[in-house]
């Protein structure tokens, strides 16, 4: 950097970024903050990919493994999930006690940032035609 001419605190900051420096910038402080918050995304940091992948796979298995769901999906980095039923085996009672049962167990078997929003979805449509 120095030899490009970047101001000096950008030089500090970036050598103190990762903590092998001193801080000792303002700009210090702010650059390795970003990079933490950057880092702690989901999927960020390469070592971390076959994590997040499984996680999302675990999420999808919970919810495939309940009678009456036909498909799921987690959505939006895992912070949500979406689930499909079939209309003809599960009511909207039951639909309901799904969702909960599923937010039960993803909370007591698996570790996860934040929180994760459960959605079942009960869909019956019916199409006719005037002719």
């Amino acid at each position: 950097m120095q030899k490009f001419g970047a101001d000096e605190k950008i030089i500090r900051a970036m050598e103190s970024h990762h903590g092998e420096y001193p801080y000792s910038t303002l700009e210090s402080y702010i650059v390795q903050s970003a990079d933490a918050i950057s880092g702690a995304r989901p999927g960020a940091r390469r070592d971390s990919v076959e994590n997040y992948l499984k996680r999302l796979g675990d999420l999808e298995a919970i919810a495939t493994a309940v009678t009456g769901v036909e498909k799921a999906y987690a959505l939006q980095a895992g912070r949500e999930l979406r689930i499909f039923v079939t209309p003809s085996q599960v009511n909207d009672v039951e639909a309901k006690n799904i969702a909960r049962d599923i937010a039960v167990r993803i909370e007591n078997e698996l570790k996860y940032p934040g929180e994760i929003k459960v959605v079942v979805i009960r869909e019956s449509r019916t199409i006719e035609f005037a002719r």
